[in-house]
């Protein structure tokens, strides 16, 4: 099976999210999309994430009702910070009936070269590539990667829902709804 593989801190998971995900399922040859959370994205600062566990209760909870999204707790099991190039060994080794692919927007693209061994990673893996506004990919170096044109894009950010929240502003229609409730109903992020 041909699996797309979305990692992220999911700080929280938003409509943003979903919809690119959906959009990868429908328009290319991925038949399942997992979200693999990074409980501490070396890139990241610690300080503003919600605990791993939590975020992974809302990625649940924003994916249970769809049967080609999965949530992967991969990372979970892995050495801290998470590198992507070491969770695909893993996920080789674990699954190898499986092919693995990497869901990814251009601006994490242009910035691979700071991943930890970027090289292996764009020769051994296929990298699906969603658009965002502002980072062009340069489709001469596309090689064996996908850059999906006319994904729909929201101007939606977990940072602009969390700054959100502590101006204690609504944020309902960027979340599905079990997610919004359950952030409300837990005050995450005030």
């Amino acid at each position: 099976m041909k699996i797309g593989l979305y990692f992220g801190s999911f700080n929280p998971i938003h409509i943003g999210h979903l919809i690119i995900s959906e959009y990868v399922y429908n328009n290319t040859s991925v038949e399942q999309v997992w979200f693999v959370l990074s409980p501490q994205n070396p890139l990241k600062v610690s300080a503003t994430l919600l605990k791993a566990y939590d975020r992974l209760h809302l990625l649940k909870l924003a994916i249970e009702d769809n049967p080609v999204f999965q949530v992967s707790d991969v990372e979970f099991k892995l050495p801290v910070p998470s590198y992507t190039i070491d969770t695909l060994t893993y996920l080789n080794e674990k699954y190898p009936q499986h092919q693995f692919v990497v869901i990814m927007g251009s601006d994490s693209f242009q910035n691979i070269k700071n991943w930890k061994n970027y090289e292996l990673l764009l020769k051994m893996y296929e990298i699906i590539i969603y658009e965002r506004p502002g980072f062009k990919v340069n489709t001469d170096v596309l090689g064996n990667h996908t850059l999906l044109q006319g994904a729909p894009l929201l101007e939606i950010s977990a940072t602009q829902i969390r700054s959100q929240l502590k101006m204690r502003k609504s944020i309902r229609y960027m979340l599905p709804a079990n997610v919004y409730q359950e952030i409300i109903d837990n005050k995450y992020y005030q």
